[in-house]
């Protein structure tokens, strides 16, 4: 019997001892042995207020003899919804430390101890929650003239109401339903706290963005209330809530009824005291759910961790798929684009359309993976751009799934993968001509559990440049890193629409507000503004750099100076001697702890051995070593 003892509320500097509006809140231990959960939320032990000391979690326990792995984590206990259904577990804070908190029974009875909730060996390192069985909406508002916000409709006889009428959003939610909202702009955010009385002003590049965990997101009414900013004008005597204009409604049940997990939805805002529409207020809608079919467990977490060390470098694939199999191996990270088939099957590509000729029919996968979900026709002067020669055909045939890339590439190279996604430009194009694309939350479900299932200690980072499909990442799943991918201001590429893609300061903000990894910035705006890498990586956040001219040598020389955390670029099979595989060399780092003098005086030197001139070689062969997989940096 082993009871355990932890303090809820121990230090005034971590604000867990406050369980006001905390219903159903517990504190849970989360083991690896079957007793406490094998890693599962929904497994996991309860612990129980101590009588004497409400900031004291305890509970008592049978483990087995042996070390035990295990993390606490506070969360939500939901009643099922019919009568022999499992109750369903929330993870609201978990302990995310690489090394998890372990215990090793000396005899039959024993207490332990184990301090402040999130800190272990003397460092606090606790993440959010992902989406276990809730459903998370997103409601964002914003300033723009092309894009989703906020239009009056004004009859020419009346008076003109203010531009600056902006809003606030008011509604009764259920127990099972809570609400935040974030203010994000270039300079600053504030997230996932209470409005004010009478919501916020919006201006130019700033947005609001309202988040709702539900596990009823079909069945919600949400109210916006809109408000004169300018306080001089339409203000009614007594009013309780001076300054009120009109009210819009939205109902969650039109997401499900149009199919569409994203969108946006355009409200008519009715006046305060007539049933007259005075205007109209378009709403950016994102609903995230739970990946289906898939459980993560709670073993380890990357989301935000990345061990500093010198700049990582990434081999960027074009198209070259047999190429990033057979020649990407000295980098020690190799980036490619993954989307779909149209049946479904994640594939290695870099362009959401493509042209297709094939001559071998009895190739029936390839046949299959090529029918892309959006493949452009062959035009007739294509054709002389197509290989005739079937040895040719045969050395770059597409597409490798990504199954295939996990099984041909060694685990010591990491991916950083590229989720391709539809991008709207500026002047209201889509990229690829493509307006409408895979429910979004179907086309993650499928990319996620095929890299959660084979990833194995294989280091891996996400990267997009669309920010929904960044939050859907980090919402959908507890393991790997994402990176926000952004071009900034750019003299190559033309303006996204998207406010969150249009400056790399602004996608500092943005990843910032969401927790994510960091950003993947386009060298182009980075060399005009090198003070940005310091100054996302004082806020925490890890910063890469892609584009062309990351191909020059000088150019990544200049980044690394700045203490850029990695470089991707398509020119390091050209470049070997310059960056060798640094998770091969922390490995032999590892494995020179335990070689002998004598065998290091006899050993030679391999491709990927220690350069002589900061330690002894270690060998001819390859090595594997078992050092602790990681990504990078620590952001605390």
């Amino acid at each position: 019997q082993i009871a355990f003892a932890a303090c809820f509320f121990l230090c005034a500097c971590v604000n867990y001892g406050d369980h006001s509006g905390d219903s159903g809140c517990q504190r849970r231990n989360i083991p690896s042995c079957e007793a406490l959960g094998s890693w599962s939320h929904q497994k996991a032990v309860t612990l129980h207020p101590d009588d004497n000391d409400g900031n004291m979690w305890t509970t008592t326990i049978t483990v087995p003899k042996g070390v035990s792995k295990y993390r606490y984590f506070k969360g939500f206990i939901l009643e099922p919804k019919s009568a022999g259904d499992p109750c369903q577990v929330i993870v609201n804070v978990w302990e995310t430390h690489q090394q998890p908190r372990t215990m090793s029974p000396t005899g039959p009875h024993l207490n332990i101890d184990d301090g402040q909730f999130g800190t272990h060996n003397g460092v606090n390192c606790v993440d959010s929650g992902w989406l276990t069985c809730q459903t998370e909406i997103r409601l964002r508002l914003h300033f723009s003239q092309k894009s989703p916000g906020f239009e009056e409709e004004i009859d020419e006889d009346e008076d003109e109401l203010s531009p600056t009428c902006w809003h606030r959003m008011t509604t009764t939610l259920e127990k099972t339903t809570t609400l935040g909202i974030s203010m994000i702009s270039a300079n600053s955010y504030k997230s996932r706290h209470s409005q004010p009385e009478c919501g916020y002003g919006l201006g130019p590049s700033q947005w609001t963005e309202y988040s709702i965990h539900t596990m009823y997101p079909d069945n919600l009414e949400l109210t916006f209330e809109f408000f004169e900013e300018d306080m001089s004008e339409h203000v009614v005597q007594g009013d309780a809530h001076p300054g009120y204009v009109g009210t819009a409604c939205l109902l969650s049940s039109s997401f499900s009824e149009n199919g569409m997990d994203i969108g946006v939805a355009t409200l008519p805002i009715m006046a305060r005291n007539s049933r007259q529409t005075i205007g109209k207020v378009r709403v950016d809608y994102l609903v995230i759910r739970p990946i289906q079919a898939f459980q993560c467990d709670m073993s380890s977490s990357f989301t935000k961790y990345w061990k500093k060390r010198s700049t990582l470098d990434a081999s960027e694939n074009q198209g070259e798929h047999n190429s990033l199999i057979q020649k990407r191996c000295h980098a020690s990270y190799v980036e490619f684009d993954v989307h779909l088939s149209k049946d479904a099957v994640p594939i290695v590509y870099h362009d959401l359309t493509c042209c297709i000729s094939t001559k071998k029919k009895h190739d029936k996968t390839s046949l299959e993976l090529v029918e892309l979900a959006h493949a452009t026709a062959v035009k007739e002067n294509d054709h002389k751009d197509l290989v005739d020669d079937e040895d040719e055909i045969d050395e770059h045939q597409p597409f490798p799934s990504l199954s295939q890339i996990f099984q041909a590439i060694p685990e010591h190279v990491g991916f950083n993968i590229e989720l391709k996604w539809i991008c709207q430009m500026k002047d209201g194009s889509w990229d690829g001509n493509l307006s409408s694309y895979f429910n979004m939350n179907k086309y993650l479900d499928i990319i996620l559990s095929c890299v959660l299932q084979k990833g194995g200690k294989r280091r891996i980072v996400f990267s997009c440049f669309d920010p929904d499909i960044c939050t859907m990442v980090r919402q959908k799943q507890n393991k790997y890193p994402i990176l926000f991918l952004t071009q900034g201001i750019s003299e190559k590429y033309p303006d996204m629409m998207d406010i969150r893609c249009q400056t790399t300061q602004i996608a500092i903000s943005f990843a910032q507000s969401e927790n994510i990894l960091g950003i993947s910035a386009h060298a182009e705006e980075l060399l005009k503004n090198l003070s940005y890498i310091g100054d996302a990586q004082s806020k925490g956040l890890v910063v890469f750099s892609w584009g062309d001219d990351n191909n020059e040598h000088e150019i990544r020389k200049k980044l690394r100076e700045q203490g850029i955390d990695g470089l991707i670029y398509d020119s390091i099979c050209e470049e070997q001697g310059e960056q060798p595989n640094i998770f091969k060399v922390e490995e032999q780092h590892t494995l020179q702890e335990v070689i002998t003098e004598e065998t290091l005086k006899s050993a030679s030197c391999s491709c990927y051995s220690i350069p002589c001139s900061v330690a002894p070689c270690i060998g001819s062969k390859s090595c594997s070593g078992s050092g602790e997989s990681d990504s990078g940096l620590s952001s605390s």
